[in-house]
């Protein structure tokens, strides 16, 4: 399994979600969310920053069922999928994932053919802390 790389701006973001937490920097300025993580904000240009908790709740914006597989370390969980989720409480941000069944279920739990755009969905956290997605209504 990949480890997320973390470095000084996006190290909150690992920790809120080793919590189970789904956190989202935003700008303490003008309010505006941002990710990925950064020290100054894109709209205003402050350093001021603050860490919004989210519902986790989202819709899938796009996905692919890579063939073959992007990562060698996960060709034996082939056909596995790779979503990108928009959240419900701050639209313009979106987040990489995967859907599975289960917080700790394979890559490849769900079938592929399941998936569909603007599917709702819902953040879950691994045993790791990893941000995995569970379809809303499956």
């Amino acid at each position: 399994m990949l480890a997320p790389v973390s470095d000084e701006d996006g190290a909150p973001f690992w920790e809120y979600a080793a919590r189970g937490e789904l956190r989202i920097q935003a700008c303490a300025a003008c309010g505006e969310p941002r990710f990925p993580p950064r020290p100054c904000c894109p709209h205003c240009g402050s350093f001021d920053s603050e860490w919004r908790l989210m519902s986790g709740r989202g819709r899938i914006w796009s996905y692919v069922v890579p063939h073959p597989p992007l990562l060698p370390d996960y060709a034996d969980q082939a056909p596995y999928n790779a979503v990108v989720v928009e959240l419900a409480d701050a639209p313009r941000i979106r987040l990489v994932g995967n859907v599975v069944t289960s917080p700790d279920a394979p890559l490849n739990s769900l079938d592929p053919a399941r998936l569909r755009i603007g599917a709702p969905v819902k953040a879950v956290f691994d045993r790791t802390g990893l941000p995995r997605w569970l379809l809303e209504r499956p």
